[in-house]
């Protein structure tokens, strides 16, 4: 009797751990819905520059990068909640083109649902091709305004409010009048 009241216990246990790692998974994208394409550092410069957004923030990333995957809730955190205010989000992935399928797991289950890059070229162009102000240290991150003007630029990870902080001040000044004759 003992014994089966502790494995129905740990059945109802179970249960819940089951349902609670389900429900804090429901931002999960489906691998085969995400997108991620080849781009080079003239792509991602040319998209900076496309109309449209207010803000532009560049995000280089790797899977094996532990403070990439550290920051990571928190970039998609930020993406998510000002994309309706003028944001854009450009994740790029620095691994290997031949772990394409790592990189779509990792996106799916960080809730990943716009599209993504990963990177198309030598390490040294494309390092170039962004800025010189970047070592090639990852995470590396890039802040433009709408304009396609550098704002902040800064390697090493960060938190969602560090992120929040900076797209916020920069979105805020794109509202704010230019000034008169």
């Amino acid at each position: 009797m003992v014994t089966k009241r502790r494995f129905c216990a740990a059945g109802v246990l179970l249960g819940l751990g089951v349902l609670l790692v389900s429900c804090g998974q429901t931002s999960r994208v489906r691998v085969e819905d995400v997108q991620v394409t080849p781009v080079t550092a003239a792509d991602i410069q040319r998209t900076v520059r496309e109309p449209g957004a207010k803000a532009v923030l560049i995000n280089l990333w790797a899977t094996w990068c532990g403070p990439c995957r550290e920051e990571f809730p928190g970039l998609v955190r930020v993406a998510h909640k000002y994309q309706g205010q003028g944001l854009k989000v450009i994740l790029v992935s620095a691994d290997d083109d031949k772990d394409m399928a790592g990189v779509k797991k990792f996106l799916a289950e960080e809730g990943v649902d716009f599209p993504a890059y990963i990177k198309a070229e030598k390490d040294q162009p494309f390092i170039d091709g962004l800025g010189k102000q970047w070592t090639g240290a990852l995470p590396a991150t890039f802040l433009y305004d709408g304009s396609g003007k550098l704002h902040d630029f800064w390697e090493g990870g960060v938190t969602f409010n560090v992120f929040e902080q900076k797209v916020v001040e920069v979105l805020g000044q794109q509202a704010k009048p230019t000034g008169g004759n």
